[in-house]
């Protein structure tokens, strides 16, 4: 596998390409944590699948403002959330996806896959809800406890063929109440 640093749209981006790409991998990342998470988490695709893919992730600086659908109040902690993921939705749609298609003459029939952990998998599945870019979403413990998503969710079908959610057996039972909430 090949692992390379690009720039789109002044974001340094991680690249992980195995093969000549059948599928391309969007994911938002942590900027100040995610480093050594996202190479392994590219091992792990690579040690599960046959198929040539492309993995770029993007730095996200601010967690809860650039991947939250809507402002809402504090859920943990004191830091509110402050609703700018259409900001970034415009960021990977008309930034990221065309600089890495054009840098590895990835045509649009290659298939575009969003995904993330935790609020960037609420982000995934709230982007593939705003759009028809993406064939396919991977929510790993989305955020689905976000205040508001499951009455934003309801009646909704994603513009997508297909989505993957997981959950941890651990969430529903936090004492937190926000959290608990998604069982």
């Amino acid at each position: 596998m090949i692992t390379e640093t690009t720039a789109a749209a002044g974001r340094q981006c991680r690249i992980f390409r195995r093969g000549d790409p059948a599928f391309l991998l969007i994911q938002p990342a942590a900027a100040e944590r995610d480093g050594d998470g996202i190479a392994r988490e590219a091992e792990l695709i690579a040690a599960g699948t046959d198929a040539p893919f492309l993995l770029a992730a993007f730095p996200v600086n601010d967690w809860n403002a650039d991947l939250s659908p809507w402002p809402a109040p504090a859920a943990f902690g004191t830091e509110a959330f402050a609703g700018k993921a259409d900001r970034t939705l415009e960021y990977v749609l008309h930034s990221l996806l065309p600089a890495v298609r054009e840098r590895y003459g990835l045509p649009d029939s290659v298939p575009t896959v969003i995904g993330g952990y935790s609020l960037a998998g609420l982000f995934a599945l709230w982007s593939a809800c705003r759009c028809s870019a993406f064939a396919g979403v991977a929510a790993a413990s989305p955020s689905v406890w976000y205040p508001g998503w499951i009455e934003y969710a309801e009646g909704l079908l994603p513009h997508t063929r297909a989505v993957y959610l997981s959950l941890g057996d651990r969430e529903e039972k936090a004492k937190n109440s926000i959290l608990s909430s998604v069982g």
